[in-house]
């Protein structure tokens, strides 16, 4: 596609929900999921060039009340110039006063704003990731489709050598057994499968107390893992300060907090190692990457939540990034695939924006319908 400098303007936004069931449920420590839900946002300019941008939630009907709001706040983008994200960013945000600038309001934004990134790439015909600078083409990737709390200790030594065999470096398993013994022999019977040279993760997804987490935190050390994630509830960040002081194991928190003001308020409190801004409750590109300097400023190391399409361009633009988390739940919402090398690295896609578009031929069978 051709560069263009000329102004767009934004015509049309078409929002799309669709539902596409998992092979098999999965459980975390509070969650059991058999589906996701996804919001699809296409936004359409003057000039032919058209950027789209999806989102997710586990249930159908709430992901009809996201796709309401995404609708009324895309009234206020037409006629816009997608170029001037800060100024739609912010008046997005504005107009959410009343209804709370969390939560929903911001999981709608969203796509909306990924959606217009995706036109500035185009427009631009370069990647996200060579625009905002690039440190790198090819990002460290971990498997997070496996290791589910629904998998016994013969599933996860073979999931986990399914990993290996896929060309991953690094996995995570998901804790929450009632007895904390059960966790460690979980974590056990996956290093016994890797080895101590591949990196591995554990995610207790916000299951467990202090006092339960710390005695877990402890017992989980002679492993080496990467990060343990997530074992309280996201608001208790006087507790997580108190599992990073005491934990020689980084601590990884944040995947479930709103915007820069909901990171730097655990930043503030000290409440993580390793911080895991989430793309969607960030309300997009440009909030995000507002708290990848944030968190840069204070030298503190990211590994961004799922949405990994989309999250490819952060990790690639940010020194501070270590990893990005490869979920496919949602690859077949799009044409292209990711490839993972012998290296444990998926490249950056090659085409302008985000490099990744939707497959309406794929998605057409698991639409929702009104």
């Amino acid at each position: 596609m051709a560069t263009t400098s000329r102004k767009l303007r934004i015509t049309a936004v078409k929002v799309t929900t669709v539902e596409m069931p998992l092979d098999k449920p999965l459980r975390t420590a509070i969650h059991e999921i058999k589906r996701v839900g996804c919001l699809l946002v296409t936004v359409e300019t003057d000039a032919g060039i058209s950027g789209e941008g999806y989102g997710f939630c586990f249930d159908p009907m709430r992901l009809r009340a996201i796709a309401q709001f995404a609708e009324s706040l895309a009234q206020r983008m037409i006629g816009k110039d997608p170029h001037h994200v800060e100024a739609l960013w912010a008046d997005l945000l504005k107009s959410n006063n009343f209804y709370g600038q969390a939560g929903i309001t911001i999981l709608a934004t969203n796509p909306l704003d990924i959606a217009c990134w995706d036109i500035i790439g185009k427009a631009a015909d370069r990647p996200l990731y060579q625009l905002w600078g690039a440190c790198r083409d090819r990002v460290p990737v971990y498997a997070s489709a496996g290791l589910w709390m629904s998998s016994g200790l013969d599933e996860l030594r073979a999931e986990a050598r399914a990993f290996l065999e896929q060309g991953f470096k690094a996995m995570k398993v998901r804790l929450g057994s009632a007895r904390w013994q059960d966790d460690v022999a979980r974590v056990e019977a996956i290093r016994d499968v890797i080895g101590d040279d591949i990196a591995l993760m554990a995610d207790s997804n916000q299951g467990l107390d202090v006092s339960r987490a710390l005695r877990l935190g402890r017992a989980l050390e002679r492993f080496q893992l990467a990060w343990y994630e997530e074992p309280l509830p996201t608001w208790d960040h006087e507790g997580a300060a108190t599992l990073a002081r005491e934990l020689d194991t980084p601590l990884a928190n944040g995947e479930t907090e709103y915007t820069r003001y909901g990171i730097r308020n655990m930043l503030k409190a000290g409440a993580a190692d390793i911080m895991m801004p989430d793309l969607q409750r960030m309300g997009g590109y440009t909030e995000m990457r507002k708290v990848m300097g944030l968190l840069a400023a204070h030298d503190i190391p990211t590994a961004p939540h799922i949405f990994t399409e989309h999250s490819l361009h952060i990790v690639a633009s940010s020194s501070n990034a270590i990893y990005a988390e490869h979920m496919p739940w949602f690859e077949r919402l799009f044409k292209e695939r990711m490839r993972i090398d012998s290296d444990g690295m998926v490249a950056l896609p090659e085409g302008p924006g985000v490099g990744f578009t939707f497959d309406w031929n794929a998605i057409e069978p698991f639409m929702l319908k009104d």
